[in-house]
């Protein structure tokens, strides 16, 4: 059991009624993950749904060094629902990006409080639906742009209101999986935006943003 304070808040409790909170802090466990840690790995057996509580998880899949990241779920967002919806074993594997803790409800509890609460499983739907939109848009810029562009795209995302640096956030393997290439692909991206006064690197994974305009029309329309 969780205090259903935790989740008052948090995105997927926007608009659920207190008693569909407090069902759902009833039946849920509390469990923490240092950075590294697997929540578990593709083809395990469900071991249950995971709300977000702090941290950050991040959904990948992939063989060996080449991995590819399905989703990322941050505070209020949600792990785990395909196999116990549909079955089976889970087709990724969720490893967590900082320290994280998780609310862990078991399928049978989430059930319970779906049949009592059925708001409950139409944010369900909404999470899943909202996860397709967001891998339909990740597949987008795989097909249609190449790792230079997607660098470039992702800086601007990153870029800050105020002009200063930009901060990865994450080392650079990550951002490989993060833009579905390999780390030294990324390496030698980064290298060729500066070289073309792009940006300028400032160590520790910071870069100034020299040319943004520039950034922006590589990144919709490489060369």
């Amino acid at each position: 059991m969780i205090d259903p304070a935790e989740l008052y808040g948090l995105p997927f409790a926007e608009g659920l009624p207190a008693p569909a909170l407090a069902a759902l802090a009833r039946h849920a466990v509390s469990r923490r993950f240092e950075p590294g840690r697997v929540l578990w790995t593709a083809g395990s057996e469900p071991k249950g749904l995971y709300l977000v509580l702090e941290g950050e998880v991040r959904v990948v899949r992939g063989r060996g060094t080449r991995q590819l990241v399905v989703h990322v779920e941050q505070a209020g967002g949600t792990l785990g629902e395909i196999p116990l919806f549909a079955g089976g074993a889970y087709p990724a594997s969720a490893v967590a990006a900082r320290p994280t803790r998780c609310a862990v409800l078991s399928r049978e509890a989430l059930f319970d409080v779906a049949a009592a609460h059925p708001e409950v499983a139409f944010q369900f739907l909404r999470r899943l639906a909202e996860r397709v939109r967001e891998l339909v848009s990740r597949l987008d810029r795989l097909a249609l742009l190449d790792a230079r562009a997607r660098v470039a795209g992702f800086l601007l995302e990153r870029a800050r209101s105020d002009g200063g640096p930009v901060v990865l956030g994450m080392t650079q393997s990550a951002l490989a999986e993060e833009l579905g290439t390999v780390r030294e692909v990324v390496v030698r991206a980064l290298r060729d935006l500066a070289r073309r006064r792009l940006i300028a690197p400032l160590g520790r994974g910071r870069f100034d943003l020299l040319d943004p305009a520039g950034l922006a029309r590589l990144a919709e329309a490489p060369d």
